[in-house]
């Protein structure tokens, strides 16, 4: 219909402003990081730190002594203040591969049934070696073995218990239990169906990193994947629905067994590895930072992964600039996401961190300073950790408590419950000096303990950007605006479109205004911007002007003293 009159007449419009207008999807934190266990290089969205440790693990033995990586520490950390959904991508150095199990069928050939494979990967994964009392000997906590409880040649279909490494028979700890299966590839029950066959694996093409996939049935178990079916039995029932006589020996019988066959491990042979304030340049956790290179890469992929912040505890930019480098780079380029840094090692000084801070100039980066100590949810035992690995845990609160656009420091949001002391008590000069430089100090007060006392960016030119709460207010507002305008690509370009477009827009940013993100905001989508020239090369143009709110961070009170007898102005 035309949307405009070239003779005397009526025109009719109507603009359909009834829709139900969604929220805008929240994504949480990322971090990057080596664990006990787990997939390789395959960003994996865990809810809750149990779900952390089921799929990560939880303590790693290096020498005589057992550690527990900062990934762990940071996550416990993460949900303990309220995060929701954290993206983990684990991190090793050298190659790892899963274990494996060929489970036999009943038949007197003794050939496989069928063969599965642990998602983890690494010698972790190991738990052969079984003893007279149905213990294994290398079974434990992070590792699991496998279960045929039952099995029914008359129907074709038998049950598969995933158990932990380390139960035993009288005290069995099912993980995963799968009734009913079946190998024939035409039942709705098959094997690959329930428990899944998908294997993913990191590739690259140049510069641009992704994971490739091979299988044909998603993956429904944390633990295991089919690796294969190596005794089908296709129509298992005859006409009659009757078992066919040739395929009753391939069902497995009942019995169970472990994995073997993994590789990989990331603590070096005849010495243990570097963790917390022992963490250098050439041994964090016993990794390096190149070995963190692929995983960075593959997070700088926006239509893949969505995160809001991201850190990579255990590495700082003296040790490994190329890496942190890296990562605020990706979030430069991304433009939804805030990149929590650590500058220096354990041990340094106010003038070491203020000359590593002086090399950025960006508002995608926050650094913050000293390292703290903390207890290892893990072991009990009080360890020292880089900043970055709790500040997550104040972001998830101020999310939680507040808002993103709020300051995520100061005592209300801004307290390490979980902080035992700082490295170091800094002075109120010294907290002046670091925050000059545009690094956020933790600071120690007698009342309240250990607080983050400074919410700036990296950016060194001076405005509203170079504050926490108002870049993450930007990638709030770009995140869900974006989701929106999605929605809109290849629709027709008229004034229902722009329509459309406002009519959600305008109350979502009249919510923020409402929970003081902001004082004022006005979005133009119209003639004035979408002119004929616009419109012919395909372009929808729209302009969103905002004006953040600021945060009360010097507050200056005056005492007047007056003689007596005089009078108080109104």
């Amino acid at each position: 219909m035309a949307e405009t009159l070239l003779s005397p007449g009526v025109l009719a419009r109507e603009n359909d402003q009834s829709q139900i207008t969604q929220g805008p999807r929240e994504f949480g934190a990322a971090i990057i990081g080596p664990s006990a266990k787990g997939p390789v290089e395959i960003p994996t969205l865990v809810t809750s730190f149990s779900e952390y440790t089921s799929i990560f693990g939880s303590t790693i033995e290096s020498g005589s002594n057992i550690y527990s990586y900062l990934t762990s520490i940071s996550a416990n950390n993460y949900f303990q203040n309220g995060g929701n959904s954290l993206l983990v991508t684990r991190v090793t150095s050298g190659s790892f591969t899963s274990a494996t199990s060929s489970i036999l069928t009943g038949g007197d050939t003794g050939s496989a049934a069928f063969t599965l494979e642990t998602i983890s990967e690494g010698e972790i994964m190991n738990s052969t070696s079984t003893e007279t009392s149905g213990s294994l000997a290398s079974g434990s906590v992070d590792n699991i073995r496998w279960e045929i409880a039952s099995a029914n040649t008359s129907s074709g279909t038998f049950s598969l218990l995933i158990r932990r490494g380390n139960d035993v028979p009288n005290s069995k700890v099912v993980l995963e239990s799968y009734n009913n299966i079946s190998l024939d590839p035409y039942s709705s029950n098959y094997i690959s169906k329930v428990i899944g066959d998908v294997d993913q694996n990191l590739r690259n093409e140049g510069t641009d990193y992704y994971i490739q996939e091979s299988g044909s049935y998603a993956n429904a178990s944390r633990y295991v994947r089919v690796k294969s079916v190596d005794t089908k039995t296709p129509n298992y029932f005859d006409n009659l629905g009757k078992a066919k006589a040739e395929y009753t020996g391939s069902i497995p019988t009942i019995g169970s067994g472990s994995f073997s066959g993994a590789s990989g491990s990331n603590i070096p042979s005849g010495r243990p590895a570097n963790f917390y304030n022992n963490i250098d340049a050439t041994d964090a956790q016993g990794l390096t930072g190149v070995d963190y290179d692929n995983a960075i890469s593959l997070l700088s992929n926006l239509d893949e992964y969505q995160y809001n912040i991201i850190s990579v505890p255990g590495l700082n930019h003296n040790n490994h600039a190329t890496q942190i480098t890296s990562l605020v780079n990706n979030s430069i380029s991304r433009g939804d996401n805030i990149s929590i840094i650590d500058l220096y090692g354990y041990g340094a000084s106010v003038t070491n961190v203020v000359e590593k801070a002086s090399g950025f100039d960006n508002s995608y980066a926050a650094a913050y300073w000293p390292w703290v100590q903390t207890v290892d949810p893990n072991t009990g035992e009080l360890v020292s950790v880089p900043s970055s690995t709790m500040i997550t845990g104040v972001y998830a609160y101020t999310d939680s408590s507040s808002e993103p656009w709020f300051a995520p420091a100061g005592i209300t949001r801004g307290g390490l419950g979980q902080v035992l002391k700082a490295e170091r008590k800094l002075t109120a000069g010294q907290r002046n000096t670091l925050y000059e430089a545009n690094v956020n100090p933790i600071a120690t007060f007698p009342s309240t303990g250990v607080v983050v006392f400074g919410q700036k960016t990296l950016q060194k030119r001076a405005s509203a950007l170079d504050r926490v709460n108002v870049r993450r207010l930007l990638i709030a507002l770009k995140s869900y605006i974006s989701q929106l305008s999605n929605t809109l690509v290849f629709e027709q370009n008229t004034i229902a479109t722009r329509n459309n477009f406002l009519t959600q827009v305008n109350p979502y940013l009249e919510g923020i205004q409402q929970r003081q993100g902001l004082y004022a905001f006005k979005v133009v989508m119209d003639d004035t911007n979408n002119t004929p020239d616009v419109i012919d090369r395909n372009e929808l143009l729209g302009q969103i002007f905002i004006q953040p709110t600021k945060t009360a961070e010097f507050i200056i009170l005056d005492f007047n003293v007056t003689p007596t007898g005089a009078s108080f102005p109104a």
